[in-house]
C-alpha cells in the first residue's frame, strides 16, 4: 500500500541504530561538521610511493578536510606538507605530479626541500637584512605514515593516534598479500559523482546490493557459501568482509585465471573498508585501493589505484591491467554500476524522504547490514550527534511548563 505525506515522514518502527536521518546526506552545517571533526583528524591515504619512486618526486593531494596538500619523496622516504608558501600564502605546487630538487614558489621563488626547511629567498640580506631566518620558514608539515603495503597515509592532527591503533587488527587479513612483496601502482583515475560522500561508503559497506552487479550474480552469488561468508566490525568504524573464491569460469573471459597476489589463492577476495573513507579490495589477480574526497553536501570525488607486484613480467602486468579493468576500470563490469546506484541515491535527496533504513540482520553475514551500522556508529561517537536524529529538540523542563501552564 502506498503511503500519504504523513505517513513518508514517519519514524520507522526500528531500533535507532537501524536507521538514519536523510538530512546527513544534504545538511550543509552536518558537512561543515564532518570536515572538522571526522576528516581533520582521520587518517588519509594520499598516494602509493610507488608514485614517487625517486627523489624528489612529488604528488599534489586534495585531502578531504579541505586542505592542499603535497606528498615529496626524500632520502628518507615520503613526506607531507600544506602546499602552501609561509612568505604570502601562494600555492607553490600546481601541477599534479612530477620531479624536482627543491619545491620553489612562481611568486618570488622563494624555495623548499624535500624536508621542508627552507633553502633559498631571493635577496634576501638585501630586504630582510638580519631580521629574518629561513630556519623559521619552513613548510608546515604534516604527520605522513607508510603501512605495510606501501601506502602513503597523511594526518592533518598532529594529536591523534598513531595509524597502527587507527587501523588496528582490521588489516590483519591481508598482511600477507601487501606485506611479502614491494606493490606497484599501474592505474589512477578520478571520479566526481554527484552524491553525499557517505552514500559510496553504504555501498561498498552493504552486500545486499549484490543484485545490481550481473557479473557477480553470475560468479559469487550462485556459489555455495557465498550467503554464509563472515561481515565483521572492528575498532574505529572499521569493516571486513568474509574471503571468497570467486568462479569467474562462470563468466566468459574468466577462465583458466592463475595469476594471484602472494598469500591468496586463485580468484580469491578479500575486502576491508576502512573508516571513513578508504578500501582495500584485492579481486582476481589485482588489487582495487578507494580513497574519497568530500567536495559538498551533493559532491564527491573517489579517487581508485589499481595495483599489481613490481616484480611482474610484462606478461603478468598486463593480465593484471586486463583482469582489472575488465571488473573495476572505467568501463568494467561492476564500477559504473556502484557509481549508478549513488548517482541515482543523489538525484533522489529531493524526495522528501526523511530516514535511511540499515535494518538487514542475518548473523553477521554477507548480506547483513552490520558494516553500515558500524560505520555509522563511528560516525555518531566522532560527530557528537546520533545519526538517527541529529538535531533533537531540547528536552522541556517538566517542572517549569507546570509552573508555565498554571
Amino acid at each position: 500500500m502506498s503511503r500519504s505525506g504523513s505517513q513518508w515522514t514517519q519514524r520507522p518502527s526500528l531500533p535507532p541504530s537501524h536507521y538514519v536521518d536523510a538530512r546527513l546526506y544534504t545538511d550543509e552545517r552536518l558537512f561543515a561538521e564532518e570536515k572538522e571533526r571526522i576528516f581533520a583528524s582521520s587518517w588519509f591515504v594520499a598516494c602509493h610511493q610507488s608514485e614517487l619512486p625517486k627523489r624528489g618526486d612529488f604528488r599534489t593531494v586534495a585531502h578531504p578536510a579541505g586542505a592542499n596538500l603535497v606528498v615529496v619523496r626524500g632520502d628518507s622516504g615520503p613526506r607531507a606538507f600544506y602546499n602552501v608558501c609561509p612568505h604570502r600564502g601562494n600555492t607553490i605546487v600546481y601541477e599534479p605530479a612530477g620531479n624536482g630538487a627543491s619545491l620553489t614558489c612562481i611568486f618570488h621563488q622563494w624555495s623548499f626541500d624535500t624536508q621542508g626547511r627552507c633553502i633559498g629567498i631571493p635577496r634576501e640580506r638585501e630586504g630582510y637584512q638580519e631580521r629574518l631566518c629561513k630556519a623559521d620558514f619552513g613548510l608546515r608539515a604534516v604527520r605522513t605514515e607508510v603501512d605495510f603495503g606501501g601506502f602513503v597515509w597523511v594526518n592533518l592532527d598532529d594529536r591523534a593516534e598513531s595509524l597502527a591503533d587507527y587501523i588496528g587488527e582490521a588489516l590483519d587479513g591481508m598482511r600477507g598479500c601487501l606485506g611479502s612483496e614491494p606493490l606497484e601502482v599501474f592505474s589512477f583515475h578520478r571520479v566526481i559523482a554527484h552524491t553525499n560522500w557517505k552514500f559510496w561508503n553504504d555501498t561498498n559497506s552493504e552486500f545486499y546490493h549484490d543484485y545490481i552487479h550481473y557479473f557477480n550474480r553470475q560468479t559469487s552469488m550462485l556459489q555455495q557459501g557465498y550467503f554464509e561468508r563472515k561481515y565483521l566490525p572492528f575498532r574505529n568504524g572499521h569493516v571486513v568482509v568474509g574471503d571468497q573464491i570467486v568462479e569467474y569460469e562462470a563468466y566468459k573471459g574468466g577462465e583458466n585465471r592463475t595469476l594471484t597476489f602472494p598469500t591468496l589463492e586463485p580468484n580469491q577476495w578479500k575486502l576491508t573498508i576502512l573508516f571513513p573513507g578508504m578500501a582495500y579490495n584485492v579481486r582476481g589477480s589485482s588489487m582495487r585501493v578507494d580513497s574519497v574526497v568530500p567536495l559538498a553536501p551533493g559532491k564527491v570525488a573517489i579517487e581508485y589505484r589499481g595495483l599489481g607486484l613490481l616484480r611482474d613480467t610484462p606478461a603478468e602486468r598486463a593480465l593484471r591491467i586486463r583482469d582489472y579493468n575488465s571488473i573495476w576500470g572505467p568501463f568494467g563490469r561492476n564500477l559504473h554500476e556502484d557509481q549508478l546506484a549513488v548517482h541515482g541515491q543523489g538525484l533522489a535527496r529531493g524526495s522528501g524522504q526523511t530516514f535511511i533504513v540499515q535494518a538487514r540482520e542475518e548473523n553477521d553475514t554477507i548480506h547483513d547490514e552490520v558494516g553500515m551500522r558500524a560505520f555509522y556508529a563511528e560516525w555518531s561517537r566522532r560527530m557528537g550527534r546520533q545519526a538517527h536524529d541529529p538535531y533533537p529538540l531540547p528536552q522541556l523542563d517538566a517542572p517549569l511548563i507546570a509552573e508555565y501552564l498554571s
